[in-house]
C-alpha cells in the first residue's frame, strides 16, 4: 500500500510570528492550496510560556507558523498535525506533566494539552478576519464533538465552555500620538515595530482628527511641550474611547494641567484617567528611552485591561 504523502514530510517553520491574525490569513491561504491544521492550547497543567488559546497552523506540506510553547515542541506538534490530515480528523495530544511523549520536556516544568483540529472549511476564519478588519474583537469556537469551528461573540477570555474551546481575537493595539518633534516620531516608529497601528495626528488639527479614530483598543499619547497647545486635544481626548490616555510633562506640570482641567469642568474621575507623567519609567530625557518607557506602559495597561 502506498504511503501517505504526508507522513513523509518533515515540517519545517515557514513563517515565525505569533500573530493571532497573521496565523489566521495564513490558515486561510494554505486551505485555498491544499490540507490544513490548527493545533490549540486548550489546555495548562502547572506553568506554561503561552496563553490559551494560542496557536500553530500547519500546511499538508509540513510548513507551519505560529507558537504553543517557548519553540520547544512546536515541531512535534506540527508533525502530529501532519497525522492527523493524513487521517482527515481531528485529535488532541498531551505534552510534558501527563504526557507519554517522556523525551519531550517542557522547561516549565508544567503540561500543555493541543487538539488539532483539521480545517473543512474558512467560512469561521474569514468571519474573523473581517471582525478584526473592522476592528471588533470575535471569538473562534472549536467543537471537538462536531470536528468544526464557528464565530462566536468572544467571552472575556479564551476557554471551554462547556464542550466547547473558544478562543478570543482582539483588534491590534492603536497608538494614537498628537505632537511634534522627535518625541512623536520615535513613539510611532516603535510603535509600528512592535506591529500596533500607529496613528500620527497633525498637531494643528489633532482634536479634529481623532473623531473615528480612537476606539476601545486604542492608546492616546499625547506628546507635547506647551499646555496650551496641548490642551484642544486633551479635551477632546478626555470623552473619547480608549484604554490608555497619557501625556508628556513632569509632576509640575501635570499640576498645572489638573487645575486647567478643572476649571473647564472636568471630575477627579475624568482627569484621574491621564497617566503623567507619560510612561512606565522615567524622567526619560531622550526621545529613544521615552518612546521605550510609553510603548511599555501602553503593553503593561492593555494586559490589564483586557485579561
Amino acid at each position: 500500500m502506498k504511503e501517505n504523502h504526508w507522513v513523509n514530510t518533515s515540517p519545517v517553520r515557514t513563517l515565525r510570528t505569533d500573530d493571532p491574525l497573521e496565523l489566521l490569513k495564513f490558515a486561510r491561504a494554505s486551505f485555498r492550496g491544499g490540507g490544513v491544521a490548527i493545533a490549540m492550547l486548550v489546555g495548562i497543567r502547572g506553568g506554561a510560556a503561552r496563553a490559551l488559546g494560542s496557536q500553530v497552523v500547519v500546511t499538508e506540506e509540513g510548513e507551519f507558523a505560529g507558537f504553543v510553547s517557548g519553540g520547544c515542541v512546536e515541531a512535534a506538534v506540527a508533525a502530529e498535525a501532519l497525522l492527523a490530515i493524513s487521517e482527515g480528523r481531528d485529535r488532541s495530544v498531551l505534552y510534558g506533566e501527563g504526557s507519554p511523549f517522556f523525551d519531550i520536556v517542557l522547561p516549565c516544568g508544567g503540561g500543555i494539552t493541543i487538539a488539532l483540529h483539521v480545517l473543512r472549511d474558512i467560512d469561521a476564519i474569514d468571519q474573523v478576519i473581517e471582525c478584526l478588519g473592522k476592528r471588533r474583537p470575535a471569538g473562534l469556537a472549536y467543537s471537538p464533538r462536531q470536528q468544526s469551528l464557528s464565530c462566536v461573540e468572544p467571552p472575556e477570555q479564551a476557554g471551554w465552555h462547556d464542550d466547547t474551546f473558544v478562543s478570543v481575537y482582539r483588534p491590534v493595539t492603536r497608538v494614537v500620538i498628537s505632537g511634534r518633534g522627535i518625541e512623536a516620531e520615535r513613539v510611532a516608529l516603535l510603535a509600528e515595530c512592535s506591529g500596533y497601528d500607529a496613528v500620527v495626528l497633525d498637531p494643528s488639527r489633532a482634536a479634529e482628527g481623532l473623531d473615528g479614530v480612537a476606539d476601545a483598543y486604542s492608546a492616546i499619547v499625547l506628546l507635547h511641550h506647551d499646555l496650551d497647545a496641548e490642551l484642544p486635544f486633551l479635551e477632546k481626548a478626555l470623552n473619547a474611547p480608549g484604554f490608555y490616555l497619557g501625556a508628556l510633562g513632569s509632576t509640575r506640570t501635570h499640576r498645572k494641567r489638573i487645575e486647567r482641567l478643572r476649571g473647564l469642568g472636568f471630575s477627579d474621575e475624568d482627569v484621574a484617567r491621564i497617566k503623567a507623567p507619560i510612561g512606565l519609567f522615567g524622567p526619560a530625557r531622550e526621545a529613544s528611552s521615552l518612546a521605550i518607557s510609553v510603548l511599555a506602559d501602553v503593553a503593561a495597561t492593555r494586559l490589564a485591561t483586557f485579561v
